[in-house]
């Protein structure tokens, strides 16, 4: 009989209730009928170098393309990221130092088209312009702060949108962040909670306090151009970067008053919740600090539109597409960690990344099978498995991969099982082949397998660099 195996991440804080884990690969879910199985799992992509900007001190803090061209903030400057081809035609990348940027903390990027903005939160603002006679320059108009400290930037409508520390939110001149008017100032008065966010969406501004979401829209006249637009929202957001709008709405790490965060999507106007009870009793586990320092990201491949959230040990993900969620990590030094990527762009028709760990800018690709030449160390562990509490026996367990995967890097590469019978201890792991480059009617098959008293729970692994699909599983 075939058993699910792309279920996604699900685990409950009652491991016999629920012990499903799904590491470093997401469920795909078929389009159409008669494919070899209808639900299988695919492996994230890796990771590849394209240039570096220095050491671990050049940890990357965020990223954005404008004019097709890469800006990323690595350390304390700002980056370009220019593509070039050698005499062989191979891709080559330069980076370039912009401009110096203070701090340490994650900033906000956004431009005009002509001018970039810089933020680092509460700190000072930057705008670097190619085409002026100084490019890089701190805004040092007087007004800009004068409405408290500015926390992160957006833009709309030819405007630099700032939230700041006093409740407020302010806007530049027009098409011109280096000028900015005292009066030039909105708040959220509808309710007492300070703002830690704002979002763009549908040529709105959302902004997220602790505990609402006021909307407000661009009806020009002089002054201060914005006004509320009639949407309140009893929801707010729990980390100033953990906001993004993506694939026609906007998500956010958020809840209400004397609510536990969650994880929603804005639909028809109001919030609704994406994540599981699963991963929201994972999320509570972690303290205030913590959660503030949650941030975002998305992007798209081979039909899967992503969305995740980095937390401190962990990256969950949520697939729109398929509607699972499933969890990243990184292999660094012999440590497990949460994905190692800080910021997510596309620039030059190639996924690029940020680094948390040093200076390195890379490229996000589904035909690497490794992290800068370190593993992906892969993990799903499976729904338990029960015959209305009879005990079972397994006989037979067949997983069907995508076979001969083999390569340059691993001539034979393989993969992992355990069982458990209380989902909590899992005995020794056994090993079988993937099947050597060319091979590709290899069966991966565990015989004798056991008696199990009420219920089997199985875990596979697979951390070789090598191609990794999973189609279906079937136990006899």
């Amino acid at each position: 009989m075939q058993l699910p195996i792309a279920n996604g991440l699900y685990k409950s804080d009652s491991l016999p209730l629920s012990h499903q884990t799904c590491i470093n690969a997401y469920p795909f879910i078929s389009q159409v009928s008669g494919t070899l199985s209808q639900e299988s799992l695919f492996g994230t992509p890796g990771i590849w170098q394209a240039v570096s900007t220095g050491d671990i001190f050049d940890a990357n803090r965020g990223a954005i393309v404008k004019g097709g061209i890469l800006y990323i903030v690595n350390g304390n400057n700002l980056y370009n990221v220019i593509r070039s081809f050698d005499s062989d035609g191979n891709e080559v990348f330069t980076a370039n130092e912009l401009g110096e940027v203070e701090g340490g903390d994650r900033v906000s990027l956004a431009h005009n088209g002509t001018q970039l903005m810089i933020l680092n939160p509460g700190g000072k603002g930057y705008i670097y312009n190619e085409d002026d006679a100084t490019p890089f320059q701190e805004i040092t108009d007087l007004d800009f702060p004068a409405n408290g400290n500015p926390q992160l930037v957006l833009f709309i409508d030819g405007y630099f949108a700032c939230i700041t520390d006093t409740k407020k939110w302010i806007v530049s001149a027009l098409n011109d962040g280096t000028s900015w008017n005292a009066l030039d100032f909105g708040s959220a008065e509808s309710s007492p909670d300070e703002i830690i966010s704002m979002v763009v969406h549908n040529n709105q501004v959302f902004i997220l306090g602790t505990e609402t979401t006021e909307g407000f829209q661009n009806v020009g006249g002089f002054g201060f151009p914005f006004e509320r637009n009639n949407v309140f929202l009893d929801k707010g957001c729990s980390a100033p970067f953990a906001a993004i709008s993506a694939y026609g709405t906007f998500f956010m790490l958020g809840a209400g008053e004397n609510e536990s965060p969650s994880i929603y999507a804005f639909q028809g106007n109001n919030y609704t919740p994406i994540s599981t009870n699963a991963i929201d009793q994972q999320i509570q586990k972690y303290t205030d600090v913590e959660i503030s320092e949650v941030f975002s990201w998305q992007y798209s491949e081979g039909g899967a539109n992503f969305v995740g959230w980095t937390f401190p040990d962990t990256t969950f993900v949520f697939d729109i597409t398929t509607k699972r969620w499933h969890e990243r990590k990184s292999f660094i030094d012999g440590v497990v960690s949460r994905w190692r990527v800080n910021s997510i762009v596309t620039a030059y028709g190639r996924l690029f990344c940020g680094d948390y760990v040093d200076g390195r800018v890379g490229v996000i690709d589904i035909a690497r099978y490794d992290e800068y030449d370190n593993n992906i160390l892969r993990e799903w562990t499976t729904q338990p498995f029960a015959a209305e509490g009879d005990p079972i026996s397994l006989a037979a367990i067949e997983l069907t991969m995508e076979a001969g995967t083999g390569n340059d890097d691993v001539n034979d590469p393989s993969v992992a099982l355990e069982i458990s019978k209380d989902a909590r201890i899992f005995n020794y792991p056994r090993i079988r082949s993937i099947g050597k480059k060319g091979e590709y009617e290899r069966r991966t098959i565990w015989r004798k397998n056991g008696r199990f008293p009420r219920f089997a729970v199985m875990r596979f692994s697979h951390s070789d660099k090598s191609k990794f699909v999973a189609i279906k599983l079937e136990a006899r």
